[in-house]
């Protein structure tokens, strides 16, 4: 650890990550062929501990630094929020309700979740969650695409569910190497 301070949000936000990474991984592994679900699940709780793990002790390491942005108390997380409520649900209701292509559905998550971590990038001033918006973004639309060539409901769903969730699992190793100094830049 270069610093005594770890950084402002390290443990909500990682504790949040790890959540719904587990989540993305667990409900979206359920389509796949035996052994599969099971490999996936596995290693997914496998991976969450070690993070939770990680965490713990890197929140040992000092008292938590000066916040970067307004956190959860800033009118702009709460918007972000909000917006992202409307698409997501708004966007489920199309895809389930008027289109009935609930397959794609987590295909539409990925990009929705995945767009809001620019907008909570920009407010709270942390480049990591560019690269988390990316790939979560990305995710989405390769699973849009392979559903229009033909993929089965489980390949879109590994791809944009468990994909999401690995995404998800790589953005805390990243923010806990960041805080003990083991990355360079944000």
């Amino acid at each position: 650890m270069t610093g005594t301070r770890r950084p402002d949000g390290l443990m909500i936000g990682s504790l949040i990550a790890i959540s719904f990474g587990t989540v993305f991984v667990m409900v979206n592994s359920a389509g796949l062929p035996a052994p599969w679900p099971l490999v996936i699940r596995v290693t997914g709780a496998v991976v969450a501990a070690a993070l939770l793990v990680a965490l713990f002790r890197t929140a040992r390491t000092g008292p938590a630094g000066p916040p970067a942005g307004g956190g959860f108390q800033d009118r702009r997380y709460w918007a972000i929020v909000a917006v992202e409520v409307v698409a997501l649900f708004g966007g489920l209701y199309v895809i389930n309700g008027v289109l009935h292509r609930s397959e794609i559905a987590i295909a539409w998550v990925a990009v929705v979740v995945g767009i809001h971590f620019f907008a909570l990038a920009w407010a709270w001033r942390l480049p990591l969650f560019h690269w988390l918006g990316t790939g979560m973004t990305a995710l989405g639309v390769l699973g849009f695409v392979v559903d229009a060539l033909g993929a089965t409901p489980a390949t879109v769903a590994l791809i944009a569910g468990v994909g999401s969730g690995l995404c998800l699992y790589g953005m805390v190793l990243a923010a806990l190497l960041q805080a003990r100094g083991l990355t360079p830049g944000q």
